[in-house]
């Protein structure tokens, strides 16, 4: 079985608080985009004694038993009994950019295998599940547009607001640390909630929807600012850093004229 877990991006992201648990409350709509990874399992002729992963692609920079896709698979044996599988994880959608791509991979190889096993576990418990692997995990179990709360795991779905735009992704090939970025984050509580500010005509966006990430990756890795800063040299209605970066992403009413630069960093376009 071949699944396709895609990337996300933030439409805002405003960090909050801070939890008791270590962990940030903080505020965003995720939102998908097209851009995936490729996820193939097997369960061999000859019974394996453990799981296989192998990954190519993206150098994701750890060891397979300790991917994502290993973990999830872990943590599902946990409660069910499903044979080992031999499994391929093809990786496109950078590493440490700010884009969902390893949440992604946890969240489908379970929707996958809960579907091949004949599981029949309901999606709140699969959000359950993989809320434990990573804070936005739970939002790609239904892959819809959502306005999310908490450390990212309590979603409410949006509107599709960017339905039709043109959309480009660019990431410099910088891997950011998350942790490290909420360390130079400061929270505070917006005073109004981007459930409301996405309701705002996009060409509005500029001025009320911020990544609070954004001063501090900007500050160390200056190419993401200047990134921002071409695309909207380029005709963009709207630009964001997409989680703790590095990618920055672009929102246009049609096809832009790209710079040359600006046209090897990009790993994504297409409408929305």
């Amino acid at each position: 079985m071949i699944v396709f877990p895609n990337a996300k991006i933030n439409l805002g992201l405003r960090v909050t608080g801070e939890r008791p648990d270590g962990y940030h409350n903080i505020e965003t709509i995720f939102y998908p985009v097209s851009l995936c990874d490729a996820l193939e399992f097997v369960v061999p002729s000859e019974p394996l004694e453990k799981d296989l992963l192998t990954v190519t692609g993206i150098y994701t920079g750890t060891d397979p038993a300790d991917n994502l896709v290993m973990k999830a698979v872990r943590k599902l044996r946990e409660k069910y009994t499903i044979p080992f599988f031999r499994i391929h994880l093809h990786k496109a959608i950078p590493v440490g950019a700010g884009l969902g791509g390893g949440s992604s991979d946890s969240a489908y190889i379970i929707k996958a295998l809960n579907k091949h096993c004949g599981l029949a576990i309901e999606n709140h418990d699969l959000k359950s599940m993989v809320s434990e692997l990573g804070s936005d995990c739970p939002f790609f179990i239904d892959n819809t547009p959502s306005f999310a709360q908490g450390r990212g795991e309590l979603l409410n779905p949006v509107t599709p607001v960017l339905k039709g735009y043109y959309f480009v992704l660019l990431n410099p090939r910088i891997s950011v640390n998350t942790k490290e970025a909420y360390q130079h984050c400061h929270s505070g509580q917006p005073s109004t909630s981007l459930s409301e500010l996405v309701n705002k005509p996009v060409t509005e966006w500029k001025e009320v929807i911020k990544n609070d990430f954004e001063d501090y990756v900007f500050s160390k890795y200056p190419i993401t600012g200047r990134i921002k800063e071409d695309l909207y040299r380029s005709g963009a209605l709207f630009c964001l850093m997409s989680g703790s970066g590095s990618s920055v992403y672009g929102i246009f009413s049609k096809k832009p004229q790209l710079s040359d630069e600006l046209k090897e960093m990009t790993i994504f376009e297409g409408i929305l």
